[in-house]
């Protein structure tokens, strides 16, 4: 190919610009060689004339096409040079916003000055596990491409990151290490990647300052090793450092600072506990204000200072420690800041002995202030014949002071390190490394020193080690891919590392130098120029004499001479050390040791170094004594260097090159100068020149073929070996054979022939869109013709119509005027004809008319006088019928007045006669009988009261006259006095009894007026009642009035929420689940692997036979079958432990019982307490007056207690109606819920509060019909007593007026008074039940007040809300009181549930009784009948009916969970009934439950659910074996539930099921549990299932050509080189996901697995397909195009149609799916206009805005013809979407998991219909 076809019109080149380094211009005209110009036109469409050397005849860079630019790796670019380079890192920085990008082995990184979202844990999972060139470049990929490596070639690793200050090497280094330890995180508790990470915030506090380049510019090198074990987790890390910056430490630059460790320390001082540091603010200290300003913008000196201690402190430094180090940083600080003062002579000086920096810094470091203060004016001079102390002048003394500072830091610096390294070490063998180099790069200012001169002989080395990598990776590659290779010429930098490290180099010189006595900076200069004057790498400028340059690879650099002999020396007096060395502070004494600080180190490091090399600490040894040979700085520097080239030599490294865009620290913002300046420096034009040297372009046959296939020929392609098609195309294309070699898989080219490949691409291209566009023209031409003409006979056709039409028309309407004319003169000859007939006529009609009336008047009169005539004769005839008519009706009103007075008189003879009466009386005929029979049954009754009433009276007779006989008997005995004393007692007891009524009275009348009271106080309560029915009546139909619409429009968003609400929970709930599984696999493991097991003191059972309550479900129950009230719940509590217990909700909630129902029983017994003080007031005054009552007062009394009923439950009835009130929404609510949703909790509790309402109205019923008894029976008994005389009336008593005997009276009197107290008594025990209700009553009526006034006060507030925040707050009112109400319901029910299982347990006792009773009367009865019977009798048991029971020994346990569970396959029940050991498991459940066996139950299901737990452990990734106890769990959880004997599960039931269920226990926990249970094994399918799919997804949904021929293939670079790859072919295709999920689908079908569940499953595996893609496609740059868009779409078409043939379309996997449809869409829509950017905002709804944009950036086009999206349609897209509130996360969560629904799914088979087959070795099991 020659230069006049490359550089032809339009070509595009790069000219170089002074201002952007490099210009894009096209060439004007083809370029003849020997021309000496090239005529451009620049972008800006100036045309400049570029001239060209002749004698180099170096021609301008070409342009790489536009379809290359903005490639993932710059080794894809056909033309590799400097100008395509840094354009291509600009259009990713600035149009995509992309930071990263490869540069063959190199990561290149630029520094965004802005916190980008592409660093979080869904973006460490989506590039874990991926190879390196498949995702966008990123710091993940690099560290996962190093942790890969490692695990496959088990080999140590390398990152070696390095860049200029600022260019963001710390946190690149910091994100690494955040990907290893989410990665390979510790596999014990130890947390040893948490340390690894607080590791950085100490390193850089010490070591990191702010400069003019960087706020956080890290002053040293460090090289992390992150050790890995066996299975790649990490045990543990160390850390080596390299030159410390120590002179920042006493002297900062104009706007820099020291190390933040000081100003973090300075804005703590205020706290108590650094009161004795004696700090102030930072301004205050010499050395933290040398740099002006001492503060960041942006940052937080004392917050980042507190989360340094929270590091120091999870590195297991003690807080004494602490305090230690912070001594020692602020006594560096005091020393600054201490004043020397200059003698007169100038050659000494001295420090008051007053000065408080002084003191304080001796006080800190615990040293003599006397001593310190005389050696820092003085110095020792040792001769050999004796010593001599010697003054210091000023300059002596302060640099003195100021290196002994430096000195105190670095040691305290070492220090740091080496306790961090003991924080991070272990004791477990390290099996491999991966180093994360974190070191500067190459640096050149104004003024470069010793320390730049050290980082560039770092730079150096590395750069050489980089090189060689290079080009040792280029070799590896040719050899592996058999081609023939020749040396490649690379820049070998040896020489200028020989001249700084070499025999008499630099370094050698400058040691030599600083061993001279009075050695000099100019005389080491002078000496420099002398001996390496002739080295190419070494100058001398021009005008100094103390400088020197080197040239570097990067660049040269002129270093200034004065101070390197200082540094190189870091020289600290002896006598300063020894006061340092005798400090009482222990930690401040072993600083300064020389020889115990080197030796720890070593011995740490080596023990975690690996096998393959010893890896030493590189921590230069301290210094020695004087007296000693002292290593300088350099050759410390120098050995560590070394050390760590060995190290790195030793492993295979990775290489990140950071770059810093601008030095203002912009966002975003391109400097191209200093871009350039950096990628010189750090190597990266340097491999592109490497590999443009050979072959940089590679491509897979495969790849070519579908790239370049315009090109071939037809007959070529009959041809099926791809291989041989491409060698054939190329010979023909490429005529020169060196531009391109055969490899073994790959094809390689030399630079520039993929552009010219492309070209002619382009061009085949374009001459098919020129012919496609020739005959598209050609034919839209013809059509035009052919239209035109078709057009031009129409119009003739349509014009001469016009014409025929307008003839016939004129013809038409010539016809018509002579049809006209003929008719009109027709109609006027016709209209006079007429005229003259009607006059004639008319004469003719009056003329006739005349004779006629004449006629007419004669009739006329003739007839008139007829009829006066008829008239006449008729009035006769009527007056002589009516004379004649009068006559017979006076006749007939005589006869019948006559007639009428004979019949008046015999009805008065027949109505004084008594049949009369008796006929009038017939209805009363039976009520006298009834009063006849009456009146005889009280004849009858008076009779025997007569005889009993004669035969008392004759008793009482005799007995009177018996006591008159004894009273004269008597009287003749005692006398007339004692008849006075009678009479005297007669009268007092007389008064007595008058004195009785009167009290009675009294009590009468108060008890009437306290009856009164009482019925005010209830016409109060009907009145108040009455209004608050009123009120709530209004509030009702005002609340129905306001939110009838709002509830019809908002009830559907609020069902959706709280849907979302309950599925958010579940999924917590199934989350908890998760987490527990995870812990107990964690906790097997553990036991697995422990050898020794420390026993704790107490009971603890092993996990075997622990109860499946702990053990299995998701979190530690307690059994509320062993646990009935609160004390046994507390007992468990201390039995199982307080963690276990604490996460136990049950407990939780039997204590809060336990609570309410103690402070319930305080208040009890204070309102008793106040009641019995009542009652003893009372009872004092009840005794003062005695009185006594008639029955009248019950019947008040049971009235007033009536009334009190009545109206507590009118008060109930008015809570049940606010309560439904304030249901009115959920009522609403559950009214609007889809048909297919199953009820929730809500609902039940809903269910429970109608139940309880009804019971309620129950109640009610009862007490009115009660209250209806008690009123007739008091109104029967007050009808009764009205009959009775009146007591009170002395002649109402019958025997009033008999005489009484004396006796009698006393008993009489002694009856009355008993009856008197009975009733006294009953009267206070009704009057205290009546107080005790009434308190009650009047209690509960203010606490319904209450309840009242907090409803009014709600009503209020809600009425003032919006509708919605109306709608939320009734929900979560109504929440709260369902809650509460819940909490005493579920109460009640434990109390029941107790109370039914203590009645149990006693029935349990009986029963066995009962049958040892029975057992032994038969045994008995068969012993007699054995010594009965002398010969034996054979018994024949009668055949019964199977009754789905199944019986075994408890010894035959084991065997059937191994038989059955434990040890079956599925493929053994292939043809038996689907979740058969379900059905099996239940009737063994069920003939425990028959024979009342509780420990059976609970040990059947207790291994059950273990066994199973065992068998998912050992098949973990068995789907088959997991699918099958999924549906076996799902059975035996529904045959719980239908066979349980609740209503609710057997609707569904036949009568024959309904005999199966369970009679004695409620296995309603166990349910629970194996709930739970279900949800782990779901979980477990799920995580298979998706470890299965994984691997495909990419592979089948974005790579694989699903249409033939639609995608194109771009360049990609060594983006699949083979160390990235594994060996294999890891591609996969539809067709074998949909195979793989037609899989899963037969086999959870086929085993019987609920149809519900199966939807479930595909559902979230839908949606990991969906994440997976998603996620690639948004970190794959390759990936977004409009060709991938057309794959996805016809892909997921294809998963569509799946769906729908296997009916799975109800899942709502479709739903789940969306986000990678809308992403397919993006990418095939037009992406121009604001037309385009509308369309796309409401197309894409459910992807963020993040996502769309990255699309969008991401966006490639794989051809020319494609357009490319600006960058002000992506502003435009992010303009329309600020409103949107979307998450900030870019990809989606691929681990989220739906929570999954178990729905009661019964089985139409009962239990005896069930076969067992005898495979299954179940033959101990006997049918019951």
């Amino acid at each position: 190919m020659s230069v006049s076809e490359l550089y032809s019109q339009y070509t595009r080149v790069w000219i170089p610009d002074p201002d952007e380094v490099w210009r894009s211009a096209e060439l004007t005209k083809d370029y003849e060689e020997g021309e000496k110009s090239l005529q451009l036109r620049l972008e800006d469409e100036t045309i400049r004339e570029y001239p060209i050397d002749v004698q180099s005849n170096q021609l301008p860079f070409l342009r790489n096409p536009d379809i290359l630019v903005g490639e993932n790796d710059l080794t894809a670019l056909s033309y590799l040079h400097e100008p395509a380079v840094l354009h291509n890192l600009k259009v990713r920085f600035l149009e995509s916003n992309h930071i990263y990008t490869y540069c063959g082995i190199v990561l290149v990184a630029i520094n965004p000055y802005e916190q980008l979202p592409i660093y979080g844990q869904d973006v460490i999972y989506a590039y874990s596990g991926q190879n390196m060139g498949d995702m966008d470049p990123h710091i993940f990929a690099v560290a996962e491409e190093a942790y890969k490596q490692m695990a496959r070639d088990e080999k140590n690793q390398s990152i070696i990151v390095s860049g200029e200050s600022g260019a963001g090497k710390t946190v690149s280094a910091k994100y690494a290490m955040r990907y290893f330890a989410t990665v390979g995180g510790s596999a014990s508790d130890t947390n040893i990647e948490e340390k690894v990470l607080a590791s950085s915030p100490i390193m850089e506090a010490i070591g990191n300052a702010k400069t003019t380049r960087n706020d956080n510019s890290s002053r040293f090198g460090k090289y992390i090793q992150i050790g890995f074990d066996k299975r790649y987790h990490i045990i543990g890390a160390n850390m080596r450092t390299y030159l410390l910056e120590k002179s920042r430490v006493v002297f900062q630059a104009d706007d820099e600072r020291n190390y933040h460790i000081f100003y973090q320390l300075c804005a703590a001082a205020s706290l108590p506990e650094f009161k004795e540091l004696a700090l102030t603010c930072a301004e205050d200290f010499f050395y933290t204000s040398q740099g002006g300003d001492t503060g960041i913008e942006g940052i937080d000196d004392a917050e980042d200072f507190e989360k340094t201690r929270q590091a120091f402190t999870l590195l297991g430094v003690r807080e004494s420690h602490q305090i230690n180090i912070f001594k020692i940083i602020a006594s560096i600080l005091h020393l600054g800041n201490v004043e020397i003062q200059a003698e007169r002579d100038g050659d000494s000086c001295s420090v008051s002995p007053q000065d408080e920096h002084l003191n304080n810094f001796c006080r800190l470091l615990g040293v003599e202030h006397s001593q310190m203060e005389h050696w820092l004016c003085h110095r020792k001079l040792v001769t050999t014949s004796e010593t001599y102390v010697k003054p210091m002048s000023l300059q002596q003394v302060i640099n003195a002071r100021n290196a002994l500072a430096k000195h105190i830091y670095a040691q305290l610096f070492g220090w740091i390190v080496e306790h961090i390294n003991k924080a991070l070490h272990t004791p477990l063998k390290q099996h491999s490394f991966i180093g994360v180099l974190d070191i500067y790069g190459f640096e050149t200012f104004e003024v470069n020193s010793f320390e730049q001169f050290c980082i560039n002989y770092a730079n150096e080395k590395l750069q050489q080690q980089f090189n060689s990598h290079v080009f040792k990776l280029e070799q590896e590659e040719y050899m592996k891919e058999q081609i023939p290779w020749t040396l490649i010429d690379f820049y070998d930098n040896q020489p200028c590392i020989d001249l700084i490290e070499a025999k008499l180099g630099i370094l050698d010189l400058l040691d030599e130098e600083c061993k001279v006595p009075k050695g000099t900076d100019q005389n080491w200069a002078q000496k420099l120029y002398d001996r390496h004057s002739g080295s190419q790498h070494f100058q001398k400028p021009r005008m100094s004499n103390t400088a020197f340059i080197v040239v570097h690879f990067a660049d040269k650099v002129e270093y200034l001479s004065d101070g390197f002999l200082e540094k190189n020396r870091d020289t600290v007096y002896e006598e300063q050390m020894n006061i340092l060395k005798a400090s009482k502070f222990p930690l401040v004494a072993d600083l300064f040791h020389d020889d115990k600080d080197s030796v720890p180190a070593a011995a740490t490091s080596g023990k975690g170094s690996s096998s393959k090399i010893n890896v030493r600490s590189a921590r230069p040894p301290l210094k020695a004594s004087n007296k000693e040979h002292k290593k300088t700085v350099g050759h410390q520097f120098r050995t560590s260097l070394h050390l760590l080239m060995e190290t790195l030599n030793a492993t295979t490294p990775h290489y990140v090159r950071c770059i810093k865009p601008n030095d203002e620290k912009l966002p975003f913002h391109f400097d191209p100068k200093r871009a350039v300046q950096q990628l010189r420096a750090c190597g990266v034009l340097e491999t592109i020149r490497i590999s443009a040297a050979g072959y940089p372009s590679r491509w897979a046959y495969h790849d070519f073929f579908n790239r370049y296939r315009v090109l071939v020929k037809k007959r070529e392609l009959a041809n099926t070996d791809k291989k041989a098609i491409c060698r054939s195309v190329l010979e023909s294309l490429i005529k020169d054979p060196d531009k391109f070699q055969f490899g073994r898989t790959k094809i390689f080219f030399r630079a520039g022939q993929v552009a010219y490949l492309e070209k002619l691409r382009a061009d085949k291209f374009r001459a098919a869109t020129i012919m496609i566009q020739k005959t598209v023209r050609g034919w839209l031409q013809k059509v035009k013709y052919r239209r035109l003409k078709a057009a031009a006979l129409t119009l003739q056709r349509f014009c001469r119509g016009h014409l025929a039409r307008r003839l016939a028309e004129h013809l038409r309407r010539t016809r018509a005027a002579v049809v006209f004319q003929k008719q009109y003169r027709m109609r006027r000859a016709r209209l006079a004809y007429r005229r003259t007939r009607r006059a004639a006529v008319i004469i003719q009609a009056f003329t006739r008319g005349l004779f006629v009336r004449r006629i007419y008047q004669q009739v006329l009169m003739e007839h008139k006088a007829t009829i006066l005539q008829k008239h006449l004769r008729g009035w006769m005839a009527r007056r002589r019928f009516q004379q004649l008519r009068g006559a017979a009706i006076v006749i007939q009103c005589a006869f019948r007045m006559l007639k009428a007075k004979q019949e008046l008189k015999a009805l008065k003879i027949e109505a004084r006669s008594a049949e009369h009466l008796k006929r009038l009386n017939v209805g009363m005929e039976n009520k006298v009988v009834q009063l006849q029979r009456k009146i005889d049954d009280q004849n009858k009754e008076f009779k025997t009261l007569s005889e009993q009433l004669s035969a008392v009276t004759s008793t009482h007779t005799m007995e009177v006259e018996k006591l008159k006989k004894e009273l004269a008997r008597y009287q003749q005995g005692h006398g007339g006095d004692s008849s006075l004393r009678l009479q005297e007692e007669v009268e007092s007891l007389r008064a007595e009894l008058q004195r009785a009524h009167s009290e009675r009275k009294i009590l009468e009348d108060a008890h009437t007026k306290e009856k009164d009271e009482l019925k005010k106080q209830v016409a109060v309560l009907e009145q108040e009642n009455a209004l608050l029915k009123d009120e709530k009546e209004q509030l009702n139909n005002q609340i129905l009035c306001q939110e009838k619409d709002e509830f019809a429009q908002n009830s559907v968003k609020e069902n959706l929420l709280m849907k979302k609400e309950l599925e958010e929970e579940r999924s917590r709930y199934q989350n908890l689940v998760k987490e527990y599984s995870r812990l107990e696999q964690r906790y097997d493991n553990l036991r697995d692997e422990m050898t020794i097991i420390k026993q704790t003191p107490g009971h603890r059972r092993n996990p075997s036979n622990q109860s499946s309550l702990e053990s299995d479900s998701n979190y530690p129950s307690i059994s509320t079958s062993e646990v009935g009230d609160t004390e046994d719940a507390l007992q468990q509590v201390e039995d199982i432990g307080l963690e276990k217990a604490a996460m136990d909700m049950t407990v939780f909630l039997k204590l809060q019982k336990r609570v309410r129902e103690l402070e319930q029983e305080r208040k009890k017994l204070q309102v008793q307490l106040e009641k019995r003080e009542q009652q003893d007031g009372r009872k004092v005054q009840v005794e003062q007056a005695k009185n006594d009552l008639d029955l009248d007062q019950d019947a008040d009394l049971a009235y007033n207690s009536l009334k009190r009923q009545e109206l507590e439950s009118e008060n109930k009835k008015l809570k049940n109606d606010l309560n439904e009130l304030r249901k009115a929404v959920a009522d609403q609510a559950t009214q609007n819920n889809s048909t297919h949703s199953s009820p929730d909790s809500y609902s039940l509790l809903l269910n429970q509060l109608k139940l309880a309402n009804e019971e309620l109205e129950v109640r009610k019923e009862e007490v009115l019909i009660l209250r209806t008894q008690i009123v007739s029976a008091d109104q029967r008994r007050l009808a009764g007593k009205s009959t009775e005389p009146n007591i009170n009336a002395r002649t109402s008593w019958p025997n009033s007026e008999k005489h009484v005997d004396q006796e009698d009276a006393i008993e009489a009197y002694h009856g009355v008074c008993q009856t008197n107290r009975l009733l006294e008594a009953q009267l206070q025990a009704q009057s205290r039940e009546h107080e005790e209700e009434v308190g009650g009553l009047q209690a509960q009526v203010e606490a319904l007040k209450e309840e009242l006034d907090k409803q009014q006060q709600t009503f209020c507030q809600t009425l003032l809300l919006s509708p919605e925040a109306q709608v939320e707050f009734g929900v979560q009112q109504e929440i709260s009181r369902l809650t509460n109400e819940n909490l005493d319901l579920k109460e009640l029910v434990e109390k029941l549930e107790k109370n039914e299982r203590k009645l149990k347990k006693q029935l349990k006792i009986y029963m066995k009784k009962v049958q040892d009773l029975e057992a032994a009367q038969a045994l008995a009865q068969s012993e007699r009948r054995r010594h009965e019977l002398n010969r034996q009798v054979t018994v024949q048991r009668k055949e019964k009916d199977f009754q789905g029971m199944l019986e075994y020994h408890k010894e035959d346990e084991a065997l059937l969970i191994r038989n059955l569970v434990t040890e079956l396959k599925p493929q053994t029940l292939a043809g038996a009934v689907p979740c058969l050991p379900a059905y099996v498991l239940y009737m063994c459940v069920r003939h425990a439950d028959y024979i009342n066996d509780d420990l059976k139950v609970h040990s059947l299901l207790t291994s059950t659910i273990n066994g199973i737990k065992k068998v998912l452990k050992k098949h973990n990734e068995d789907f088959e074996m997991t699918s099958f106890w999924l549906s076996n769990t799902c059975r035996l959880l529904h045959c719980l539930k239908q066979y349980s004997g609740d209503e609710g599960f057997m609707t569904q039931n036949t009568a024959k099921q309904n005999e199966h269920c369970l009679k004695n226990f409620d296995l309603t926990e166990y349910r629970q549990v194996l709930s739970d249970l279900s949800i782990q094994i779901y979980q477990q399918l799920i995580k298979i299932a998706e470890g299965v799919l994984q691997p495909m997804i990419v592979s089948a949904m974005l790579e694989n050509e699903s249409i033939q021929g639609l995608s194109g293939v771009k360049p990609t670079g060594y983006r699949k080189r083979s160390s990235s790859m594994v060996d294999g072919d890891n591609s996969y295709c539809l067709e074998a996901v949909i195979r793989q999920m037609n899989s899963f689908h037969t086999v959870m079908r086929d085993q019987g697995l609920d149809p519900e569940i199966i939807l479930q499953v595909f559902k979230q595996l839908f949606y990991m397909v969906n994440a997976v893609t998603l996620n690639n496609l948004l970190l794959r740059k390759d990936a977004c195009s409009w060709s991938t868009g057309m794959q996805l779409r016809y892909n997921i078409s294809q998963l569509e149609e799946w769906l729908r043939g296997r009916n799975l379309q109800q899942s709502g996997a479709v739903q789940t799916m969306e986000p990678l449809i809308q992403a397919a869409q993006l990418l095939q829509l037009k992406k121009k206009t604001p037309e385009d950017a509308e369309a796309i905002c409401s197309l894409c709804t459910s992807l963020s805005t993040q996502q769309i944009v990255k699309i969008l950036n991401l966006y490639t086009p794989l051809n020319e013809f494609e357009e490319r999206v600006t960058v002000a349609f992506i502003r435009t897209i992010q303009a329309q979407l600020q409103e949107r509130n979307d998450p900030q996360q870019l990809l989606l969560d691929s681990k989220h998991m739906f929570p999954v629904l178990f729905p009661f799914n019964p089985s139409s088979l009962t239990m005896d219909s069930i076969h067992i087959p005898a495979y299954l070795n179940l033959e101990f099991l006997n049918e019951v």
